[in-house]
């Protein structure tokens, strides 16, 4: 009986330890892709300019990039609120919404005030909040807005019984009135998106507002999320209206709709074909800059081929110090292999862009470390258009004006703490 009873103990243990193995496994686990190869006659990897190189990211990507768009880019929240606001209140048949991060104030309660008066005029309102997010919104919040009718769901709740999917969050934001007016970036509902992004507590970030038929793609996303959170799959021309295909603009764009899966994510592979397509210049903006080992030889790859690389990221302004001290672990391996980095020094620096040679460019909510590529639903809006490029190196250059550059002699030198700081976030990389 002692015998028996030993062998179930042990074949109990065994098991516990070999779930926790793969539970382990599982919430740290990285994306696999290492390199860019380019195959074929021309050789080499499509510039990011080319015909080729727009087919081929479209299909690792799973991204439609379509004509017929008009794209505008709006800096901080004195250039998105004043927008948004005025496309909700003209809402005449539906609006859907999704927030990762909402925190009670103004901002808050003007989105409120207006849905709320666009739901009792009868117009759809369809509210999907990411239940970690949004935590701090207060159950009256969510009942006034249920109140005036709209529809609010929560995205994968926390339940002890869930906790598989607990690191899974959806980050991704959509705005769509109508079916015909789009908005995604960084942005979200709090106070410190207010303002102009230069001074302390007014939060630096880049969204894009955008018309044609790139809506139809973020609605899209949208109701992936809605469906696993209410079990509706919603069709029908409320939401879906054929004037929402149609062109609208002269701009290539295509929404990035990047979810978690056992494999490499389309996340990973379109940053990864971004940066390979470099040929001049790449200038990345990212809040929580964590590259991992392959993303660097990545980037210094790019560097050592000519390309202007320059990273613009947070300083100690940063909301995460963590993550900030994880980021700054990598930087000597960078500078050595030629990639410039620079802090933005007034308030946190939270825009998560891309522009490449000055024609690809990416505005959205993915940022660059191991969070948003292997477990977040992310939504970026990628956009091949000259006049674009153009203007997000405009805003990029802007934004070193108010940064400082990380010289590499000078970084090296820094006091031990900082260090062992950084040695210590370092090893929280990948759950970051």
């Amino acid at each position: 009986m002692r015998r028996l009873r030993f062998v179930l103990l042990t074949l109990a243990a065994i098991l516990v330890l070999g779930f926790a193995a793969v539970g382990v496994l599982y919430l740290t686990r990285g994306t696999p892709v290492s390199r860019v190869i380019g195959v074929g006659e021309s050789g080499g990897v499509p510039a990011a300019g080319d015909t080729q190189f727009a087919r081929t990211v479209a299909l690792l990507t799973e991204v439609d990039l379509l004509e017929g768009n008009r794209v505008e880019v709006l800096v901080n929240g004195d250039e998105t609120y004043p927008r948004l606001w005025a496309d909700l209140r003209a809402a005449q048949r539906s609006i859907t919404l999704q927030f990762y991060y909402a925190q009670p104030g103004a901002v808050a309660d003007s989105l409120a005030a207006i849905v709320s008066e666009r739901a009792r005029a009868g117009v759809r309102v369809l509210f999907l909040r990411d239940a970690f997010g949004s935590q701090n919104l207060t159950d009256e919040y969510f009942a006034r807005l249920r109140e005036a009718g709209v529809v609010v769901a929560s995205f994968r709740p926390l339940r002890w019984w869930s906790l598989d999917t607990f690191s899974h969050r959806s980050h991704i934001r959509v705005v769509v009135v109508d079916g015909s007016v789009a908005y995604t970036g960084g942005f979200g509902l709090d106070d410190k998106w207010l303002g102009g992004g230069r001074t302390e507590n007014e939060w630096r970030d880049s969204n894009v507002r955008f018309t044609g038929p790139a809506v139809m793609q973020l609605q899209a996303t949208f109701f992936a999320g809605w469906a696993e959170a209410t079990g509706a799959l919603v069709m029908g021309d409320l939401f879906f209206p054929p004037e929402g295909f149609r062109s609208d603009g002269t701009q290539y764009a295509g929404l990035l709709h990047a979810a978690p899966t056992i494999g490499s994510t389309s996340a990973e592979r379109f940053l990864a074909l971004s940066i390979a397509a470099a040929r001049e210049r790449l200038y990345i903006s990212n809040s929580y800059f964590v590259p991992d080992d392959d993303f660097r030889r990545l980037l210094v790859d790019a560097a050592q081929r000519g390309v202007d690389v320059r990273i613009l990221t947070t300083s100690d302004q940063t909301d995460i110090k963590t993550t900030w001290y994880a980021g700054r672990a990598r930087y000597e391996e960078l500078l050595e292999g030629g990639v410039r980095i620079y802090e933005y020094q007034p308030t946190m620096m939270h825009a998560k862009t891309l522009v490449a040679d000055g024609v690809w460019s990416s505005i959205g909510t993915l940022n660059f470390d191991n969070r948003s590529l292997a477990f977040n639903d992310e939504s970026n809006l990628l956009v091949l258009d000259a006049a674009i490029g153009a203007q997000m190196e405009r805003i990029f250059m802007e934004d070193l004006r108010y940064s400082a550059e990380i010289e590499l002699e000078t970084f090296r030198r820094r006091p031990w703490r900082e260090k062992l700081w950084e040695r210590s976030a370092n090893l929280l990389s990948r759950v970051l």
